[in-house]
C-alpha cells in the first residue's frame, strides 16, 4: 500500500474560518491590500520544507511526514517518509511532466500529468504550480480592479478561477492572505485553503478541505522552511529505478489514500 506504512488515524474536526458573505463594494486599495498581503511569497523562487500530514482523504483518516522542495513556476519534489527505511512514494514534477517512484514496492510511473499523478498520490487536486502556492500562501495572477470590500478588515479579489481573501487583524495591522476559495467547473470538484500561524507573513499551518466536504480535510504544519536555496535541475528527476517494473496511474490511485484495498 502506498501510504499505509506512514499513515494512522487523524482527524482535522477544528471549525472552519467565518469569511465574510455579501457583494462588498468596491475598494480602491485593492492593489496596496494584494500587494502588501503576497510581497513576501511573491519573492519565493525555491522552497524547501517538512509537512507533517493529519486529517482525512476520501474517508480514510491519514497521518504522515512529506519533503518537498518547489521551485517557480512549476517544479517540484515531494517524498513522503516512512518512520524508517526508504521513502513510500517520490513524486516530481518539472517541465510539465510528471513521475512517481515507489521504493518499496519497485514500481515506477515515468510519464504522466502533474495534476493527475499528485491527486492519485495524496488525494488533492493540485498540479504543482498550486502546490507552490497552497505552500507559502500565495496568489497566482490576483485582479485588483475587482477586489471588493467586505467591511473595514476584509479584502476579496478574483484570482483567475478562485476568489482570494485577505484580512488584517486592525487598521494598522498588516494585510495577509487568509484564505483562497477554488471554484472547478466539475460539480463537487470544488475546495477552500485557510491560513495562519503566519511568521514574517508566511504561513506555517495550512488547511485544506474539500467543497462540499468529504472528499479531503487535511491540516499541514510546515517546518524546516529554507527559502531561495539552489535547487538543480536534478532535484525534479527521480533517482534511478533498475528493475522497477510500470505502474498505471488507475494502480497508482488505488495504492493511496483514496483507494479501496
Amino acid at each position: 500500500m502506498l501510504l499505509a506504512a506512514a499513515l494512522a488515524s487523524a482527524s482535522c474536526g477544528a471549525a472552519l474560518m467565518k469569511l465574510p458573505a455579501g457583494p462588498g463594494a468596491p475598494a480602491g486599495d485593492g492593489a496596496a491590500a494584494i500587494a502588501q498581503a503576497t510581497a513576501a511569497c511573491r519573492a519565493i523562487a525555491t522552497i524547501t520544507l517538512e509537512m507533517s500530514v493529519h486529517g482525512s482523504v476520501g474517508g480514510r483518516r491519514v497521518r504522515g511526514r512529506l519533503t518537498a522542495g518547489l521551485a517557480a513556476p512549476s517544479s517540484a519534489r515531494l517524498e513522503a517518509v516512512a518512520p524508517f527505511g526508504q521513502p513510500i512514494f517520490i513524486f516530481v514534477t518539472a517541465n510539465g511532466g510528471a513521475s512517481v517512484l515507489l521504493p518499496r514496492d519497485k514500481r515506477v510511473l515515468e510519464h504522466g500529468t502533474p495534476a493527475d499523478v499528485l491527486d492519485a498520490v495524496t488525494g488533492v487536486p493540485l498540479d504543482a504550480a498550486g502546490l507552490r502556492s497552497v505552500v507559502t500562501g500565495c496568489a497566482s495572477a490576483p485582479d485588483p480592479a475587482g477586489t471588493r470590500a467586505r467591511g473595514e478588515m476584509w479584502r476579496v479579489a478574483p484570482d483567475g478561477g478562485d476568489d482570494i481573501y485577505i484580512h488584517r487583524d486592525s487598521a494598522s495591522a498588516p494585510w495577509r492572505l487568509v484564505s483562497t476559495l477554488h471554484r472547478a467547473e466539475a460539480p463537487a470538484a470544488g475546495w477552500r485553503v485557510e491560513y495562519s500561524m503566519f511568521d514574517n507573513n508566511l504561513p506555517h499551518a495550512v488547511r485544506l478541505i474539500s467543497d462540499p466536504a468529504g472528499r479531503f480535510d487535511l491540516q499541514l504544519d510546515l517546518s524546516q522552511i529554507e527559502l531561495n536555496v539552489p535547487l538543480g535541475a536534478d532535484a525534479f528527476q527521480l533517482p534511478r529505478a533498475n528493475g522497477a517494473a510500470p505502474i498505471s496511474l488507475d494502480e497508482l490511485r488505488q495504492s493511496g489514500p483514496l483507494g479501496e484495498k
